[in-house]
């Protein structure tokens, strides 16, 4: 179990390292004017995700054991935002559009509004 979490604390270090030097890459290629770097990470993350997953589907390419190592550490680390897109497309595989669709919106709406309170709560304490 020692083994199992060193190796997913260094999988998620090399996600946080990868995150922020593409993040920083695209910044000062396209500016920050927009976060082109977010949306960069976000993009790729969810292009990775989906491969692997789709490379550990059926133990050929990459166990399951090492598949939960990269999307849980590295992809976790890199990106959250791909498990969001990757839970979106498997409600739409399992014929629940209606459940997409209230993900999408919950996901949205309550996050920014965790954005907005805890905004207004540390603006409190400041």
């Amino acid at each position: 179990m020692l083994t199992k979490l060193l190796l997913l604390a260094l999988a998620g270090g090399l996600g946080t390292l990868a995150r922020f030097g593409l993040s920083l890459a695209v910044s000062e290629r396209f500016g920050s004017r927009l976060p082109w770097g977010t949306l960069a990470v976000n993009t790729l993350g969810c292009l990775l995700f989906g491969c692997i997953w789709a490379l550990g589907e059926n133990g050929r390419w990459i166990t399951p054991e090492q598949r939960a190592l990269v999307l849980t550490g590295f992809m976790g680390a890199f990106t959250t935002f791909s498990t969001y897109g990757f839970e979106t497309m498997r409600l739409l595989e399992l014929s629940a559009p209606g459940g997409a669709v209230a993900y999408v919106v919950s996901q949205n709406a309550l996050g920014l509004a965790g954005v907005w309170l805890g905004m207004r709560l540390g603006a409190l304490v400041a």
